[in-house]
């Protein structure tokens, strides 16, 4: 165990930030520096609400701890270069990091990321859980090197259960503690280098973005495979859902059951859904 890392931390929330830093400071390190991932790719635009996070973030702000916003993997390890940092930590960070980027930090670079890989290897495997009706989700904590999270595993654990109204805030209560242990374990390990154990071959899959066409309900899907679906969207944001058309009108469907309730009916390839939030499409442009 290497004493008193200064590690910068990447990440997307104050939770999700305030979770890293409380978990490296008990370790007896010193996370000196944060970077929003304020972006799903370099060099595109801000994502839209990413200004207003990236608010709250500077908001609770530790004192003394600089913010940075990288638009691109460059300016990142530019910036990071300054700080001397034993270790970058990150989690919730959809870029694929160059080698240039993964050398700055004396002990490298780890990623926590929510799945049991190598399932679900990619940028969006909570999304790729929900969507697959997936019970429970696992964490991940591993090196990073130039392949999308295939390093070594320095720290997994499976069996948080995923409720089915499935949101950010209600998921994060019990994958807050496994997190934190997770990591407590991998920077515990993180300065041996031969520390690690390679990612098994079989059970690799890939949890990309969801594809345009996944924003449409297909009633030749299943029951439960149309509700996930609603769910994944859910997840994404309180206002998103799926569009389906249900009498001959469009609607966005915010909410599903797939036992009987108030509300409309829609059928699909083996058994109906009912929707139990909905807005009309034409109403909102």
């Amino acid at each position: 165990m290497a004493d008193g890392m200064r590690i910068g931390l990447i990440s997307f929330g104050v939770a999700e930030f305030a979770a890293l830093r409380e978990t490296c400071i008990d370790g007896g390190h010193d996370p000196v520096v944060y970077a929003y991932s304020r972006s799903m790719r370099p060099r595109t635009v801000t994502d839209e609400g990413a200004a207003h996070a990236a608010g709250r973030i500077t908001a609770a702000l530790p004192a003394g701890t600089d913010l940075l916003l990288p638009g691109s993997s460059e300016g990142l390890g530019a910036s990071v270069r300054g700080y001397d940092l034993d270790l970058l930590v990150c989690y919730g960070f959809s870029w694929r990091l160059p080698r240039s980027v993964l050398r700055v930090p004396r002990y490298g670079v780890v990623n926590i990321h929510c799945s049991m890989l190598p399932k679900y290897r990619g940028p969006a495997p909570v999304l790729w859980a929900i969507r697959n009706g997936d019970p429970y989700l696992g964490v991940t904590v591993h090196r990073m090197d130039e392949e999308f999270d295939a390093g070594p595993v320095l720290a997994q654990q499976d069996g948080i259960p995923i409720p089915d109204d499935v949101t950010p805030e209600n998921l994060w209560p019990g994958l807050s503690p496994v997190l934190r242990g997770l990591l407590a374990a991998a920077l515990n390990r993180v300065s041996d280098s031969s520390a690690g154990e390679p990612q098994a071959a079989d059970g690799v899959s890939h949890a990309g973005l969801m594809e345009p066409e996944f924003s449409v309900v297909d009633t030749a899907m299943t029951a439960r495979e149309v509700h996930n679906q609603v769910r994944t969207f859910r997840f994404m944001g309180p206002r998103l859902g799926p569009v389906a058309t249900v009498d001959g009108r469009p609607l966005k469907v915010l909410g599903t059951s797939l036992t009987p309730v108030d509300g409309l009916r829609l059928d699909c390839a083996d058994a109906p859904v009912w929707i139990t939030a909905s807005e009309s499409v034409a109403a909102n442009g």
